[in-house]
């Protein structure tokens, strides 16, 4: 990842939804002058922001009438063009690109040293290294076999060298389609005997990117696999799979939960509801 390359920055525009909401999250909202249509949290505070497109679209025109000293990007989510257009045109681009959680928890605290007071580092970001540094410590020896798509028509599932792939690994889990071979997508597609074969324990089924739902469930619930047998196909809040930031300790505790190896003793149904044939994890929104 890049270093910020204006570190005294006053007027921010971020095109990363989970970067919006941790700049809010950090006391840094009031240095934010525009964000992108997918930029939802923390919702009251984000509203009446200028809004500049969506991530992979932006309104370039717009985004530099807002005269930013700052615009903060990501590899992945947003496209090169634009990055070297408004580079071009003077603005200070911070292209960040966490592939793992350690990484994630590491630019969160680089946000942090945009300003934000000790009291909130302690809280926030000392917090979240902490929880990272715990769930590595207690890893399981035999990992749970998961599955986790984030599309589907085709089906899509995360692969190796992805943010996701580290959570899943790091909350005790084996992503079935973790071992890509050399030249495969990060991201590869599949068919539905392809997750057969895989034999998956748990199946998280999130509701972003591609909005998951209980007919999505069902259909999976109807394969040969332990997952479906078990009743251990869960729809779950997306963000806690991609949005690194101050999410990363709830994301955490809800995947480390889901697949324990013995999900029975001390089983509570707080936070959940029965769905089609899935149990659907609902959440409470950080902010």
């Amino acid at each position: 990842m890049s270093a910020c390359p204006n570190p005294d920055a006053r007027r921010i525009v971020s095109l990363v939804p989970s970067l919006t909401e941790s700049l809010f999250v950090l006391g840094l909202g009031d240095r934010v002058v525009g964000v992108t249509d997918w930029c939802v949290h923390p919702a009251e505070a984000v509203a009446p922001l200028s809004k500049v497109g969506g991530t992979k679209n932006p309104d370039l025109d717009a985004l530099l009438g807002l005269e930013p000293d700052l615009v903060i990007a990501n590899h992945e989510e947003n496209r090169r063009r634009d990055v070297e257009r408004l580079q071009a045109a003077g603005i200070p681009v911070w292209v960040t690109y966490p592939r793992t959680v350690s990484e994630g928890a590491r630019l969160l605290a680089e946000v942090a040293d945009l300003g934000a007071s000790p009291e909130v580092r302690e809280s926030v970001v000392e917090s979240t290294q902490r929880a990272v540094r715990d769930a590595a410590s207690v890893r399981p020896l035999t990992p749970t076999a998961v599955f986790c798509p984030i599309w589907r028509d085709p089906w899509m599932t995360v692969g190796p060298d992805t943010y996701a792939h580290d959570l899943l690994t790091l909350c005790g889990g084996r992503n079935v389609f973790g071992e890509g071979r050399e030249g495969e997508r990060r991201y590869p597609r599949i068919q539905l005997g392809d997750i057969q074969a895989a034999r998956p324990e748990v199946i998280l089924l999130p509701d972003e990117p591609y909005d998951f739902g209980p007919r999505d469930a069902a259909e999976l619930a109807r394969l040969d696999v332990p997952a479906a047998a078990q009743g251990r196909i869960h729809l779950i809040d997306g963000t806690l799979l991609s949005w690194y930031g101050p999410r990363i300790q709830r994301a955490i505790e809800t995947l480390r939960r889901l697949l324990r190896r013995d999900p029975h003793p001390g089983r509570s149904s707080e936070g959940s509801t029965e769905s089609g044939g899935a149990v659907q994890e609902t959440s409470q929104d950080e902010s």
